[in-house]
């Protein structure tokens, strides 16, 4: 399988990892800042997560570590980057949409909004 296989694949389960508390994929949320292929089998995550004190700061790097390894059969090794901190302007076209169908508003605009008016 090719890298950018690897990769697509490695997306795709990405996407079934939902933030429990926020509904949305791990992916399309936005927390996922790289992904490394060093083999066939080894692949290096680096991932944010939508606040330093999320009581999920170590639960989802293990969802993510186990559904890789379950489906894929790769192991990982997700590095947690807070730096730069995560932002909903992160989030994937996708997931954008996806938070508007659930909560009735685009965070996105709200976010840029209130950004622009804190300048």
């Amino acid at each position: 399988m090719s890298t950018d296989e690897l990769k697509k694949k490695i997306i795709e389960v990405l996407e079934t990892i939902v933030d429990p508390e926020i509904g949305i994929d791990v992916y399309n949320l936005g927390l996922i800042r790289e992904i490394k292929i060093l083999s066939e089998k080894q692949v290096k995550i680096g991932m944010t997560l939508t606040t330093m004190f999320c009581p999920l700061a170590t639960t989802i790097p293990l969802m993510i570590i186990d559904q890789l390894k379950e489906k894929l059969g790769v192991d990982v090794d997700i590095d947690i980057i807070y730096d730069p901190p995560w932002t909903p302007a992160d989030m994937t076209e996708k997931g954008r949409e996806m938070f508007k169908q659930r909560f009735g508003y685009d965070i996105v605009e709200m976010y840029s909004k209130t950004s622009m008016e804190n300048k």
